[in-house]
């Protein structure tokens, strides 16, 4: 480790671009638990070393809460009594790079208490006075420079499908019942959360503590932010507009997971887009340059059906929940950047469009408005379809052009170990995040 960073150093010092940071934000989450995995999923410390060049600030995650006490506590302790020490220590190489720990996200996961962040919120100054010193203690002690909070709020219920029928009939219930409320309290939490942010706040900068805060994917920001308030308490704000529908939440249809604007069409929902979500920010108070525009290195993919029709045009229907798992990412659902690169790239040995040796198809979003998708329709059988929504580096930079134009600080990115860390596809390292690095700025 000595030697590598030794070996860093020098080229930092010899390669001026190196020393030439973003003059916007790039913030690059790392999933420490990548580190742990297998064969070419795993991601190695020099890869993360080397990604660094490109970033302003790195968010380690993931830290988690304890039940009952509410401190902050490692969530695989084991891996993060070394690791910590051993990312940190990477400003000696990187001295303007800010790390910080990320708390929550998607991985916190408490199966006896899943509303256990709701749960904190609603223990008042007691809890978050605990919470502060524990956080304060974790974040001294391992050379951290920020808090990052991804708390888990509950999430806005899924779209569901609607024929024609179906569609008028949920508007007239809509009379009689009103929207589905999936957060009854929600005003109240909001106030919680405020209050938590401004002690959170004011106890960090005693301690030259940094906070920062992430909108995970389908929290609605109207229900938990009170954003002319609690903008001031955070260094910056990273709104995560991706994954507005996903596999395991919308099972029957498949459609654009993270599009800029709204394709107007087809019974979409007004605020699946990241247009509507950033102006939401911005209209509410939060000033452009505090938002970072969150961008996934990662795609989402479903099963097609023979029901699913051949056009592969989204919105498409009769699909049957996620796709097999990638060998790299291993999650159903879901492929990193280098495993849907293989797949577009992969010659046909089939003489048709269909079964497992045919291509998939890529559709190119020639507007630059909604994102690109690439498909392969079921066979006979009903096998061996499957649809992804992705963003490959082009469109990753047209996102980072709309973050450019819109005056925002900077883009978000996870995570890296999603990215084609290894140059797998095309030679070149960390495409993606290369590619809104160019564009940001």
């Amino acid at each position: 480790m000595k030697l590598l960073l030794t070996i860093l150093s020098f080229l930092a010092i010899s390669h001026g671009a190196w020393g030439q940071k973003s003059q916007k934000r790039i913030v690059c989450y790392y999933n420490a638990q990548s580190s742990l995995r297998s064969g070419l999923a795993k991601f190695p410390t020099a890869s993360l070393e080397y990604a660094l060049q490109f970033c302003t600030h790195l968010m380690y995650g993931y830290a988690g809460l304890t039940r009952e006490s509410f401190e902050i506590a490692s969530l695989n302790v084991d891996l993060d009594m070394f690791h910590f020490r051993q990312i940190t220590q990477m400003k000696r190489v990187f001295p303007d790079l800010k790390i910080f720990l990320s708390l929550g996200g998607d991985y916190d996961i408490d199966e006896v208490d899943p509303q256990k962040y709701v749960h904190f919120l609603e223990g008042g100054k007691p809890l978050y006075d605990n919470f502060i010193h524990s956080s304060v203690t974790m974040l001294k002690n391992n050379g951290f420079d920020g808090l990052d909070l991804a708390f888990q709020f509950p999430r806005n219920k899924p779209r569901k499908v609607h024929g024609t029928l179906g569609t008028y009939w949920k508007k007239f219930k809509k009379l009689f019942t009103g929207n589905f409320i999936v957060d009854p309290e929600a005003e109240t939490h909001k106030a919680q959360f405020t209050e938590f942010a401004q002690s959170l706040k004011s106890a960090y900068s005693h301690e030259n503590l940094s906070l920062a805060l992430t909108v995970l994917p389908n929290v609605n920001s109207s229900w938990y932010f009170d954003i002319p308030t609690i903008h001031n308490q955070f260094e910056y704000i990273n709104l995560f507009a991706f994954d507005f529908l996903t596999p395991e939440r919308n099972p029957e249809e498949a459609d654009f997971t993270a599009p800029i604007f709204l394709k107007d069409e087809q019974n979409r929902l007004p605020h699946y887009n990241i247009d509507f979500q950033v102006k939401y920010w911005l209209d509410n108070g939060c000033p452009a340059n505090k938002l970072n525009l969150g961008v996934a290195t990662y795609g989402r993919t479903w099963k097609m059906t023979t029901d699913s029709q051949l056009s592969g045009m989204p919105v498409v229907p009769e699909t049957f929940g996620p796709a097999d798992a990638g060998v790299m990412s291993n999650k159903a659902g879901l492929l990193s950047w280098p495993e849907i690169c293989g797949l577009l790239n992969k010659a046909s040995t089939a003489n048709g469009f269909r079964g497992p040796n045919a291509a998939l198809q890529k559709v190119v979003d020639i507007e630059r408005k909604y994102g690109n998708y690439a498909f392969r329709p079921a066979d006979e059988n009903n096998e061996h379809g499957i649809w992804i929504s992705f963003d490959d580096p082009d469109f990753a930079g047209h996102k980072a052009d709309y973050a450019r134009q819109k005056g925002l600080g900077g883009i978000a990115l996870y995570d890296l170990s999603y990215d084609d860390f290894r140059g797998l596809c095309t030679g070149a390292k960390f495409p993606i995040l290369r590619s809104v690095q160019n564009v940001i700025d």
